[in-house]
């Protein structure tokens, strides 16, 4: 089952127990914020003191050594139990923690073990961090890219660079993705006709841009076969109380987030429908409230057509504009899915891949079904132009 009792756990308000030598349990009281956008505090901290020992985690993973990955855990288990004795840290604070358990579960997890059953007191506190922060007990790729320290201190799985330019390209999209939500919510609320649609739209693509940056440093200096066969067995997922997470892989970069308004909620296709749908555990909070505002709507592509095909009088050099935005927009998505794919045929070609499916759990067939749905919706809008400049 993977991830789909998260909702459940989460929807009941579950009390979460932490004790241990048959002691009664304590309720941990989770308290939902929004400290995920306090980056730098939760890079600057290190609440278990494992700066020393997580330096030490591509040296063990480079080797296997299970016994001392095991140690590892339960060292970092111990100072976790240790430190929320008196209850949960700051949101901040625990954000770091989870962050730092998580690089050592996913270690063990690639050399072949379920890391809760090495160190399972763990898995009271990882549900209450993930409720305290409204996220999955374990850690995302924010944990993995936004929220790790820079320079000496940040966690690797490996001592190879390839490692650190993933990270950076991936990282390094978030702030305009999250800024594409209030952008998004304008047009929705923008009539197509509007003379502010048009360079509204264009400030989205913009926010798109970043993506493209992103895929062309990771095609020069990551190579597929390093991310198939060193990076992706890091990023399994990992059984907590009998539910499986995924890991934090690059495949959870939200770019639904752009999709959504601009065409998926009402153009969507059923196997991307369902691949968001499980995904969407792993965003965070605001991203899934915008998904919730939105996933029902009328996308901005069918509204304007729709526009434009009522021959709005006086209006249609202004639709067409606005077509033509929405057309750039789409043109920007679809190069870098294109550029998405080719990677990953490269990563998951036959003499290369250690799995069928990529780190987000999709399979290389739904990434050219999404590439179609965006190429689908980029000629509508151009036969919109057309149509509003005849």
């Amino acid at each position: 089952m993977r991830g789909r009792r998260w909702h459940e756990l989460k929807g009941a308000g579950r009390g979460i127990t932490q004790g241990n030598s048959g002691e009664q349990g304590r309720v941990l009281t989770a308290t939902i914020t929004n400290a995920h956008y306090d980056i730098e505090a939760i890079q600057a901290g290190d609440p278990l003191r494992a700066d020393a020992l997580l330096a030490r985690l591509p040296e063990l993973n480079g080797r296997a050594d299970r016994p001392a990955l095991a140690a590892l855990a339960r060292d970092l288990s111990t100072r976790a139990l240790a430190l929320t004795a008196d209850g949960l840290p700051s949101p901040t604070t625990g954000l770091a923690v989870m962050r730092d358990l998580g690089m050592v579960l996913g270690s063990i997890k690639r050399h072949g073990t379920e890391p809760l059953t090495v160190v399972p007191e763990l898995t009271p506190l990882l549900h209450a961090l993930g409720q305290q922060t409204d996220l999955v007990p374990r850690d995302t790729v924010q944990h993995y890219t936004s929220w790790n320290p820079p320079g000496e201190r940040r966690r690797t799985y490996t001592d190879d660079e390839q490692e650190r330019w993933l990270q950076d390209a991936v990282r390094d999209v978030f702030p305009a993705l999250s800024a594409s939500l209030s952008i998004s919510d304008a047009l929705m609320e923008l009539d197509p006709a509007d003379a502010r649609f048009a360079p509204t739209a264009d400030r989205l693509e913009g926010m798109v841009r970043p993506m493209l940056e992103a895929i062309d440093s990771v095609t020069s200096r990551v190579s597929p076969v390093f991310f198939a066969q060193t990076m992706r067995p890091y990023f399994e997922e990992i059984d907590v109380d009998g539910v499986d997470y995924l890991g934090p892989a690059a495949a959870q970069v939200p770019l639904w987030l752009v999709d959504l308004c601009l065409w998926a909620c009402d153009r969507n296709g059923p196997e991307y429908n369902a691949f968001l749908e499980e995904s969407l555990i792993y965003a965070l909070p605001d991203w899934r409230a915008f998904w919730a505002r939105h996933v029902s709507g009328t996308s901005l592509v069918t509204r304007l057509e729709q526009r434009i095909g009522a021959g709005t009088e006086g209006k249609q050099e202004s639709l067409a504009r606005s077509a033509e935005s929405l057309a750039l927009l789409l043109r920007t998505l679809k190069t870098f899915r294109g550029r998405h794919i080719g990677i990953a045929k490269k990563a998951y070609a036959d003499q290369v891949r250690l799995y069928d499916y990529g780190s987000g759990g999709a399979p290389i067939a739904l990434l050219k079904r999404v590439l179609d749905l965006t190429r689908e919706n980029e000629t509508i809008m151009h036969a919109a132009t057309r149509r509003g400049r005849p």
